[in-house]
């Protein structure tokens, strides 16, 4: 018992820092890409997508439009705070509480995915006000 005890201690020291890099990558990547909406900077932005979405949207600046126009609480908001954080079979999703520009709460899911180069990149991204049903 004592034995399977410290395996099991063991084994949560070694998950435990990898979680924590994962979260610490995951909110980086998620960050960089905020900031660059911030500064209306459409390639950098473009950048920390997956290349599915790059292919999609086909170009910075289409990639950027649909961002103002599908996503304006995550192009302009007043605070921006990360929440709860899953990792399953290497994807990993980010919950992020944003505050709009007119002050109204929104609850955003992002789903990451490590790339063939060891790069994390956003693969999606749900938005829903805080309260609505839909």
């Amino acid at each position: 018992m004592r034995a399977a005890f410290l395996l099991f201690a063991l084994l949560l020291g070694f998950a435990a820092p990898a979680c924590a890099d994962d979260i610490a990558a995951a909110q980086s990547v998620i960050r960089s890409q905020e900031q660059a909406l911030v500064r209306d900077d459409a390639a950098a932005a473009y950048a920390f997508a997956a290349p599915e979405l790059q292919r999609m949207f086909g170009d910075p600046d289409t990639f950027m439009n649909m961002v103002r126009n599908g996503y304006a609480p995550v192009y302009r908001h007043k605070s921006f705070e990360f929440r709860d954080f899953r990792s399953n079979d290497g994807r990993i999703e980010q919950d992020v509480r944003i505050v709009d520009s007119n002050g109204v709460p929104w609850d955003a899911h992002y789903f990451l995915e490590p790339q063939p180069d060891g790069s994390l990149k956003i693969i999606g991204c749900t938005l829903k006000a805080v309260g609505s049903s839909a």
